[in-house]
């Protein structure tokens, strides 16, 4: 069996291997990297798991110990591939480095960790998704209180969240769903809330990481966030070290510091949130509504935010996607940004030339997060040179844009003119890839560096003139100078000439057929080159160094200019999907009335050829039409009508134009959707059983300033149960006293529209249908009035199903209705069905809403469903 660290007898180690093992004691959670050599090596337990994670040969190394240790290794220059292999297969990796020399080291050389690397703690762009951030998380419980920390370490980017909602698990899936973050920092108490740890562990597929209680102990760990941040911007909060959010950022920001085993300050700000500035879109609706990727493969295109990005920097990527996370709820805010898109929209030309110039913006938050960490390239630094030069043509465009908020954008821009020029005068123009194989600095930049250049440049010359005096003297005329790694410079002679040798040769090397020597000039001579090709890099890794740590101190201004700049790449990208898509401004109101003038699915539109998408009109209140109960046969375009409806209203409070020629859209506060297309049956739970989840979070969640969605409720049951169950819902969301906001509710229950005569505020429409002798043809119109029958049968047909099946079910059909005349006239009339008048909607409604489906096991959630039914 192979040796494993309970194996190990740490007294008959040797020197090296014990380093090794006193730095794995200290991280048994993690897998050590150890530096030897040019590769990271692992040994005993972490050799057998990684060879086999990254399918590795497993080898072994004498260890002072009577059998081997198993041992496996990367090369140190590929590392950051096999890193984030084991970062996605959920495992975080220490980095121990060589801290000396190993030529010039005495005894065992000296090793230390410099990193921890984790899911939510990585910097380095190749290992990150330019157009995702990469959050790490932190949630705190207290007493009937969350509080909640994002932090991006790649961007600088922190947010805080804090609530006393009873519904805590809600309240926290909500933001782990606008956030995803790749990493979640939690107290050992956190397993209690197993619909949090089930959305985390199959919906984010996030790593947890448990983190003992006094890691939220603010008291002992100010000092460890504060140095995380510039220019006091934690202790502008005003927070109390016995508060929430001071607790919940102690655990996160001294993870940071502890990860990265560095103070250097990242962030420059962190925002407290208000829940009522922006939008509340659950998971369920953010995945129904394809705001992101696509229900059926899950990828972009397709989704809205396929439509939208039309973004040209990695920083306007990510803000494009917080814009759709979190929408505005604020009429201010949402004009402000409308006018700004108006502005760009109206001036063609300007908006090319804009978004040209943005083209050539590389990610300034990144590469500063590199810098700040010493981490950054040349090649980092000369990007952000690049990216400086534009600055000043790209405030000079949008000082002609007519918009209040695009001149206060640009007065956040700055030109970091002088850090630019310091990077164009030192570094050179064609760069190495690594900073030691020299040539970084530019001629002319450094005196001293000039000099050893000199000095190494003119090696070849003194080289030559040696080798050409000992050929006359020697008379050798073969003789030659040359070089390896091993022996330095030397006189390498043929054995021919052996006996011409003169005595004061110092003989290094013998080979097959000549001696190699040398002597007491060609050793000064090899002093002097080396040791200028030596200072020379020492000198340039100097300068290089310094030149970084001057850009590193634009963190404030850096950080200001690069938000501003993803703010105008995405209102330009707005503009521009506006132009192309033909999409109008809308009207931003408080009275809430949503009126739509042909409205278009923003996706659907672009999927379909040219001109054979149908618009439609769409009127909601909170007066005589809050509710729209829409009849309709199956593919006949009434899911494609709620979206587009939700989708519109979702674009303008981003701050976009939609795809309509007239929109007046007052400011909802959350937007629900409940749609077949959701459920989730692989995670477990039944179609009916992900229904009522989604239902009874609705009902208990919504306002009258909310916008409801909801689509063939009740399917996931008998056909009666699902009339009730539909009609009581219904019902419930339809009544000012109760909810009363605004909904869609499409259904193929035509005898639901019943509820206009007897319910306020609803209204039925349908889609059109056209009968001719060939069948029925659907025209995708919506159109006041419903239906009185499914057309399933006739849908079947344009599915493709066979005659004869149809042929059957007609038969069948008619069987079965002229049963059901039948059983009306005959049923007693103490065992007919409870006319829909009767039903008591309420106690129905009322135990959806009091009732945590999620927990419940499949014999309460059966008992549970009679319970509904002896209502009904």
């Amino acid at each position: 069996m192979p040796l494993t660290y309970k194996d190990v007898d740490v007294s008959r180690l040797s020197k090296g291997m014990r380093q090794y093992y006193d730095l794995k004691m200290q991280h048994m959670d993690s897998i050590l990297f150890f530096r030897l050599g040019d590769f990271y090596e692992m040994f005993f337990d972490d050799a057998l798991l990684v060879s086999k994670e990254l399918e590795l040969t497993l080898t072994s190394k004498d260890c002072g110990l009577d059998d081997k240790a198993p041992m496996c290794g990367v090369p140190y220059h590929a590392s950051e591939i096999y890193i984030k292999k084991l970062l996605d297969k959920g495992y975080s990796v220490v980095i121990c480095e060589q801290l000396e020399d190993p030529a010039t080291a005495k005894g065992i050389v000296k090793r230390d960790v410099i990193r921890i690397v984790t899911p939510g703690t990585l910097i380095e762009s190749n290992m990150l998704d330019e157009s995702r951030n990469n959050w790490l998380g932190c949630i705190y419980l207290e007493a009937g209180t969350v509080a909640i920390c994002f932090a991006d370490l790649s961007t600088g980017e922190a947010h805080l969240y804090k609530s006393s909602e009873k519904d805590v698990e809600s309240y926290i899936i909500n933001r782990l769903s606008r956030y995803s973050p790749v990493e979640v920092l939690c107290q050992p108490k956190f397993s209690r809330l197993e619909r949090v740890s089930k959305f985390i562990s199959d919906k984010l597929s996030a790593s947890v990481r448990v983190v003992g209680e006094i890691e939220f102990d603010y008291s002992l760990n100010k000092e460890k966030v504060m140095r995380q941040f510039s220019n006091d911007a934690f202790s502008k909060l005003g927070l109390g070290q016995d508060d929430p959010e001071a607790k919940v950022c102690a655990a996160l920001f001294s993870f940071i510091e502890e990860t990265q085993r560095t103070g250097v300050a990242r962030f420059i700000s962190i925002e407290l949130h208000t829940e009522d500035k922006i939008m509340s879109l659950g998971y369920t609706a953010r995945n129904n509504l394809e705001i992101f990727k696509t229900l059926r493969n899950g990828e972009k295109k397709g989704s809205l935010l396929w439509v939208l990005d039309r973004t040209k920097t990695s920083m306007g990527k990510r803000m494009l996607k917080s814009y759709l996370d979190q929408p505005l709820t604020s009429p201010f805010k949402i004009i402000r940004r409308l006018d700004a898109v108006e502005a760009m929209y109206s001036n063609v030309s300007l908006l090319g030339k804009l978004r040209s110039e943005l083209e050539g913006v590389y990610d300034l938050e990144r590469l500063m997060t590199r810098i700040i960490y010493k981490t950054a390239s040349a090649h980092d630094l000369k990007a952000l040179s690049c990216t400086a030069s534009r600055l000043p043509d790209i405030k000079d465009i949008l000082s002609q844009v007519n918009s209040e908020l695009v001149s206060s954008l640009n007065s956040e821009i700055s030109t970091l003119e002088d850090v630019s020029n310091l990077i164009e005068n030192a570094l050179s123009d064609n760069l190495p890839q690594n900073l030691k194989d020299g040539g970084v600095i530019r001629d002319g930049f450094n005196d001293e560096l000039d000099r050893l250049r000199k000095i190494a440049g003119g090696g070849r010359e003194l080289l030559d003139g040696i080798e050409a005096r000992e050929r006359e003297r020697t008379g050798i005329k073969n003789l030659k100078i040359g070089y390896n790694r091993v022996f330095g410079y030397y006189i390498e002679v043929t054995k021919s000439f052996y006996d011409m040798v003169p005595n004061d040769y110092i003989r290094k090397q013998t080979l097959a057929n000549a001696e190699r020597f040398i002597t007491e000039e060609l050793k000064d001579a090899e002093n002097t080159i080396l040791s200028a090709s030596d200072k020379i890099i020492a000198l340039e890794t100097e300068i290089f160094s310094e030149v970084r740590d001057y850009a590193a101190q634009k963190l404030s201004e850096v950080q200001k200019t690069a938000v501003a700049i993803a703010h105008i790449d995405v209102l330009s990208s707005f503009a521009q999907v506006a132009v192309t898509n033909n999409y109008a401004k809308p009207e931003i109101a408080i009275d809430g009335i949503i009126n739509i003038k042909n409205g278009r699915h923003p996706v659907v539109e672009l999927m379909l050829d040219d001109g054979l998408f149908v618009p439609n009109d769409s009127y909601l209140d909170l007066t005589d039409n809050r509710m729209i109960v829409l009849t309709g046969p199956n593919m006949s375009g009434k899911s494609t009508f709620m979206r587009q409806v939700a989708l519109i209203t979702l674009m303008a409070q981003i701050g976009s134009f939609v795809p309509a020629d007239y929109a007046k859209i007052s400011v909802v506060d959350q937007i629900f959707t409940r749609v077949g297309a959701s459920d989730d049956l692989t995670a477990g739970q039944s179609t009916f059983m992900v229904e009522m989840s989604e239902v009874a979070d609705i009902v208990k969640n919504a306002t009258k300033n909310s916008l409801v969605i909801l689509d063939e409720v009740g399917r996931g049951t008998s056909t009666f149960d699902g009339i009730s169950i539909a009609r009581s819902v219904a019902e419930y969301i339809a009544n000012s006293k109760k909810i009363g906001c605004k909904t869609l509710f499409a259904t193929h229950y035509h005898e639901l529209t019943e509820l206009e005569a007897s319910c306020q505020g609803v209204k039925n429409y349908s889609v059109a249908v056209n009968r001719g002798s060939d069948g029925i043809r659907f025209l995708r119109k919506i159109v006041r009035g419903g239906v009185d029958q499914s057309y399933g049968i006739e849908v079947a047909k344009l599915a493709g199903l066979p005659e004869a099946i149809l042929r059957r079910a007609k038969e069948i059909l008619s069987e079965l209705e002229e049963k059901s005349e039948l059983g009306k006239h005959e049923v007693r009339e103490e065992d007919a069905q409870i006319s829909f008048g009767a039903i008591d909607s309420s106690n129905v409604v009322d135990m959806l809403r009091k009732t945590n489906i999620d927990e419940l096991s499949d014999t309460e959630l059966r008992e549970f469903i009679k319970g509904i039914v002896k209502y009904i």
